[in-house]
């Protein structure tokens, strides 16, 4: 199995999302993407509709667009710009521009204080909110190009899906490891017991934020539909 490096093997607390952790699922990402740079990257993402360079453009569109929802502290809706990719760009150069827009959302992250809230969709969120947002974003995604690309089986950090699933699924299953339980909770695997989901989304609002917010169980109760 192809696995990125993990520094905290050993088992403790789950701690906050931070830039530390943006930057380590970026380089989780480039490290098992890089082995697929000869193969063909018009084949599908997974079970995506999109192809596996579309979906690495995504991945560059939501890091840039995470930090500038909180680098502008934009409350109102989304910050009215978007990345492209110039012409004749390769996939390596999507690639570095990962690196790039990841290093930009990990700076802000770092830069902003824990009080700032900034516009989404799922919920108004923090700088721990858009650093897991990010996160997901990156690890579910390089999950989708893998399978495209054939790279799969492919494992990210545990420590990282932990506390992604604990900012912003609550409601995810506990007594699975936190790799399958962050594929189950973005609809992409099946647990005992727990069917795919049809539909999911995250729990943007910071949790102390919201006054229903949903409670960690040891089987996940009801989907987060939108």
């Amino acid at each position: 199995m192809t696995r990125a490096p993990d520094s905290t093997a050993a088992a403790g607390p789950v701690t906050a999302v931070g830039a530390a952790d943006v930057t380590a699922a970026v380089d989780a990402c480039t490290a098992v993407l890089r082995g697929g740079l000869p193969a063909d990257w018009s084949r599908p993402a997974g079970t995506l509709a999109w192809d596996c360079r579309s979906t690495l453009l995504h991945v560059n569109s939501d890091l840039f667009a995470y930090a500038g929802q909180l680098a502008g502290r934009f409350t109102g809706g989304y910050i009215p710009l978007d990345v492209r990719e110039d012409d004749g760009a390769d996939v390596d150069g999507l690639l570095q521009a990962v690196t790039a827009t990841g290093g930009m959302l990990a700076a802000v992250v770092a830069a902003t204080p824990a009080g700032v809230r900034a516009y989404h969709p799922y919920g108004a969120s923090d700088p721990e909110g858009f650093a897991a947002m990010g996160i997901v974003e990156v690890l579910v995604h390089t999950h989708d190009i893998a399978a495209g690309l054939g790279l799969l089986p492919w494992e990210p950090p545990s420590d990282l899906c932990a506390k992604v699933l604990r900012r912003l699924f609550p409601e995810a299953p506990r007594d699975t490891a936190p790799w399958p339980a962050l594929l189950w909770a973005t609809g992409r695997g099946e647990l005992p017991g727990l069917p795919r989901r049809e539909g999911w989304r995250w729990h943007g609002t910071p949790l102390g934020d919201a006054p229903e917010a949903p409670t960690p169980s040891a089987r996940a109760g009801a989907d987060v539909r939108e």
